[in-house]
């Protein structure tokens, strides 16, 4: 390939495209003087080809070269001024990413020479002349033809219906017997049928990956012979990371076929995504991609000292969506992943992020509109974590319709009520679904995604079993990780003999998972919850790539007994739509069908009064959900059943009257967190007295009169 062989080519779309005769290079540069493409031969590791892009439209160079086909390795440097001062960072000698690269090869390895200045002297003002090629990975151009078999199994599950399972492609196979050694950990073993049938048996219907966007290693890590294990640290926003790959050279459609598997299976498939920054870091960071190709605009500078980087995300950087070319990387990386890898839906990291201007967090900022717009990210999950460090970073609520919401405020007040600090009334809201912070703007009740715990943080089960958090292994003399856990150990730190803690531990775990699963709004379970999984008190384990974040298989009897236990609640949540009712349950008497949807009762059977509900010392209390709620704007009754849930976290038991309900004849026990092999449906009569454990949940049904 020669320069006199290059054609002028089109600015769009972005990226490498092959057209079956040769491949298309478009890259965006507001500031860059030149742009050439590099080739490298089939290894990676010898550049055959420089290429200059020949034109320049609307602050885009592209070009056309022939022959060029699927499987190259490829790369750019990209030339213009070195003012750090003035935000500009452009060094040629550095091989860099294509922002739309849609696969890559190889492993950044820490070499001084990937780095824009001389990094040994610790000022960014210098200019390195050394060349990164050798040690940075390479972008591939790729075939995107595939074709999606399982696919006519694929469907759109409603929010109201939905139960996310959030889990890590690697650490949920890499020591499953049921896979095939050589797939273990990869996207090919998290497709394999006795996995996907595992999941389907859950009752989750949207499995949420951790970050699989191509991410880096950080240097200080692998120092310490750790791993960036959750993957929050991404460098290409449209390729599946290759470390995840079991053939690394058709990574991509590997990935296809682990989606095509869980579709075919009727499961969805979110994403965790990380566009708040990249895995350049700082002023002090390597240049990998979008540093040298126009540092001014992919990032957020400070104003008067463009030489540094605004801090939002506590990463080192933070990408600039105020700027339109990058709005449109970010929502051309979107609509990628859903119309090419046929994606449901996204979770977007430190989402606060994504809606700052310059003034701060604006719900209705660019890249919220240009999201709210667009009809094809409108037709999928859409889903914020909704903080970051900024200032003004605690957003939860304040996202635009359309959007969900994780809800820390469920998982804080669930674990205090469990433990007992606070009077349990305290999560009358919670159970509903958040009103106080989601009943607006027409938003419903599923827009509140509620969970206990996720990636980030204790397990269920080390919620029961440590105090203290136990992070040793992380080499950061256990002063890493938040230490206001929320949890209780029950008594002893650590993992006992004794019976009666072990009880009271499952208990709690039981208590905690029917609090998830039978509340309003949308429930997220961190998978190996449902059978009790360990990471030994650690309650950060972003580093460990290893058996303290692997789930293992070797399932005990309580293990068994817990999932069994999920099983039983999801069920129930699928069965009876008035555990995850769509609009917002009122305590409110509705004159025109002579209903009220809910109702809150104390332990006589009668309604809570104002004082109670004031005691601070109030352990139980029920929540009366009416079967007959109205379930659409349209306003006639509902014909669901009537549930009654009743939450009891004193120590000791409480006599618990059945209350009356309108149209029943009397009550059926489905669940008891004390007794929770209970199958049988046992019936009670209006006014009979249960025995409520020490820290336990029940949940009844409401036998109609005949």
């Amino acid at each position: 390939m020669t320069q006199s062989s290059v054609k002028e080519g089109l600015p769009h779309p972005r990226g490498a495209r092959w057209d079956g005769k040769g491949t298309n290079f478009a890259l965006f540069s507001a500031n860059a003087t030149k742009v050439e493409v590099c080739l490298f031969d089939s290894t990676g590791k010898i550049e055959e080809a420089r290429i200059e892009l020949p034109e320049y439209t609307d602050q885009i160079f592209h070009g056309y070269l022939p022959e060029v086909h699927p499987g190259t390795f490829y790369g750019y440097r990209v030339h213009g001024p070195y003012e750090p001062e003035k935000g500009h960072r452009f060094n040629p000698n550095k091989l860099l990413l294509d922002p739309y690269a849609r696969a890559h090869t190889g492993k950044l390895i820490w070499n001084p020479a990937v780095f824009g200045y001389v990094m040994e002297s610790g000022d960014d003002l210098t200019f390195d002349e050394r060349d990164s090629a050798p040690f940075v990975p390479k972008c591939v151009i790729v075939d995107p033809d595939f074709d999606w078999q399982g696919e006519p199994g694929r469907r759109r599950v409603p929010w109201d219906d939905t139960i996310f399972y959030e889990t890590h492609v690697k650490g949920f196979t890499k020591l499953n017997p049921l896979v095939p050694e050589k797939l273990r950990g990869t996207y090919a073993g998290l497709g394999q049928k006795a996995v996907v049938d595992y999941i389907k048996t859950l009752g989750v219907t949207s499995v949420e990956l951790l970050p699989i966007h191509t991410f880096v290693n950080d240097s200080q890590l692998e120092e310490k012979d750790l791993a960036n294990y959750w993957g929050y640290n991404t460098i290409g926003f449209f390729a599946p990371d290759p470390r995840y790959a079991a053939d690394v050279p058709n990574s991509l459609r590997e990935f296809k076929e682990m989606v095509a598997r869980f579709h075919e299976a009727s499961l969805e498939v979110i994403l965790d995504v990380v566009y708040n920054h990249t895995a350049e870091g700082n002023e002090r960071g390597p240049t990998l991609s979008f540093k040298g190709i126009d540092n001014a605009n992919y990032y957020r500078l400070l104003p008067d000292q463009p030489r540094y980087y605004i801090n939002d995300t506590g990463t080192g950087n933070t990408v600039n969506l105020s700027h339109p070319r990058v709005i449109q990387m970010v929502t051309d990386s979107l609509r990628y992943w859903v119309e090419e890898m046929h994606i449901d839906g996204f979770r977007f990291d430190l989402g606060t992020i994504l809606a700052r201007e310059p003034n701060g967090f604006d719900n209705e900022s660019g890249f919220l509109k240009a999201v709210g717009q667009d009809p094809v990210l409108g037709s999928v999950k859409l889903v914020a974590e909704p903080w970051d460090i900024g200032p003004g970073g605690y957003q939860v609520g304040s996202f635009p319709p359309g959007w969900a919401e994780w809800t820390d405020k469920f998982r804080d007040e669930v674990r205090d009520a469990w433990r007992g600090r606070g009077p349990i009334t305290a999560l009358a809201p919670r159970l509903c679904g958040s009103p106080d912070s989601f009943n607006h703007s027409g938003r419903r009740a599923y827009a509140c995604v509620n969970f206990i715990t996720a990636h980030d943080g204790f397990t269920l089960n080390d919620t029961v079993t440590y105090d203290e958090k136990h992070n040793e292994a992380n080499n950061e003399d256990n002063k890493d990780g938040n230490s206001d856990n929320r949890s209780w150990n029950c008594g002893v730190e650590g993992p006992t003999e004794d019976e009666a803690i072990n009880a009271l531990r499952a208990r709690q775990i039981r208590n905690m998972m029917a609090t998830l699963l039978l509340s309003q709004g949308t429930p997220m379970i961190l998978a190996g919850d449902e059978f009790g999984r360990t990471q030994g008190g650690n309650n950060n384990a972003y580093c460990q790539d290893s058996e303290i974040s692997w789930l293992h298989w070797e399932l005990e009897e309580k293990g068994e007994e817990l999932l069994r236990f999920t099983q039983k609640l999801t069920g129930l949540r699928h069965k009876y739509p008035i555990l995850r009712h769509s609009l917002f349950l009122t305590a409110d008497y509705n004159e025109d069908l002579g209903v009220k949807e809910l109702t809150w009762i104390n332990a006589n059977g009668g309604e809570m009064t104002g004082e109670e509900w004031g005691d601070g010392n109030t352990k139980c209390f029920g929540m009366l959900m009416d079967g007959r709620a109205k379930s659409t704007g349209v306003r006639k009754r509902g014909d669901d059943a009537t549930m009654l849930l009743v939450l009891n976290s004193w120590q000791d038991g409480v006599d618990f009257t059945l209350p009356e309900a309108p149209e029943g004849s009397g009550w059926a026990l489905l669940v008891d967190t004390n007794i929770p092999d209970e199958e049988a449906e046992k019936p009670f009569k209006v006014g009979d007295v249960y025995q409520v454990t020490g820290r336990s949940l029940l949940l009844f049904m409401m036998a109609r009169a005949s």
